[in-house]
């Protein structure tokens, strides 16, 4: 989980945001213990230790998604643009130069060190696109580049770039439209959470011998350390079904 979050952190051009992250991971960690403890609830420690410690980086594991489809919104401007340029001039570099006002971060920055590295470093067209392709998470754009490359050795295979493009855009409707279908199923998740949570300060006022029952007998801790369990273990699931549509080779 450390490594996939510092490639998420890493490729959104949030890399030193991670030492922070890790930081909050242990405090969140020591404040759950302490929470259990005040509880009197030694079940719960290592249980909640564990989930407040996870929380950050799940997170993070949401947000990315977010993170991802605005990076594949600014890929399919970048390469639609660029590659309508390369269509006319037949010159990556060319193509580039023409849009590099245009583009944002964080792919500026690597379509500016392309240029970077072809004008100033190493004139290899073919080495400068190999540094390319390994810059962005995407299979879409890493197909993208060894297209260009073979484009390189043949001009005649610049009609299958406009394809790829259009992946991207297969892609931005096919996340919206599962956006839809996982907002209805997530809300309800909310509110079982919600009502979870909520039963138990209901419980007192309601009955407090039941009150009692749950909070200071091995039975009703046990209960509550089960009940954190599922929790935890669902709020994951929500998290791995919240990954963005990629195509994938």
């Amino acid at each position: 989980m450390l490594r996939e979050i510092k490639e998420i952190l890493t490729m959104t051009g949030r890399a030193n945001s991670f030492y922070f992250i890790t930081t909050l991971a242990l405090i969140l960690s020591v404040i759950g213990m302490a929470f259990a403890s005040l509880m009197n609830n030694k079940l719960l420690m290592p249980i909640l230790g564990v989930g407040f410690a996870l929380m950050p980086f799940w997170y993070v594991k949401l947000i990315s998604t977010k993170w991802k489809n605005e990076l594949n919104g600014e890929l399919e401007t970048v390469l639609s643009v660029v590659t309508t340029s390369y269509m006319r001039c037949d010159s990556i570099i060319t193509a580039i130069e023409e849009n590099i006002d245009y583009i944002n971060p964080p792919v500026y920055d690597i379509f500016n060190a392309f240029l970077t590295d072809t004008k100033l470093i190493n004139s290899n067209i073919n080495m400068a696109l190999e540094k390319l392709r390994g810059k962005i998470d995407s299979d879409v754009f890493r197909e993208w580049v060894d297209a260009i490359m073979d484009c390189q050795e043949d001009k005649n295979l610049k009609s299958t770039l406009i394809p790829i493009v259009s992946k991207l855009s297969d892609m931005r409707i096919v996340s919206a439209e599962l956006d839809n279908m996982l907002y209805e199923p997530i809300k309800e998740f909310m509110m079982m959470v919600a009502l979870l949570l909520g039963n138990i300060p209901l419980i007192y006022f309601l009955n407090r011998d039941w009150y009692h029952t749950l909070m200071h007998t091995l039975v009703g801790k046990g209960t509550l350390a089960i009940c954190t369990i599922v929790l935890f273990i669902s709020i994951s699931g929500v998290v791995k079904l919240s990954r963005p549509v990629e195509y994938r080779r």
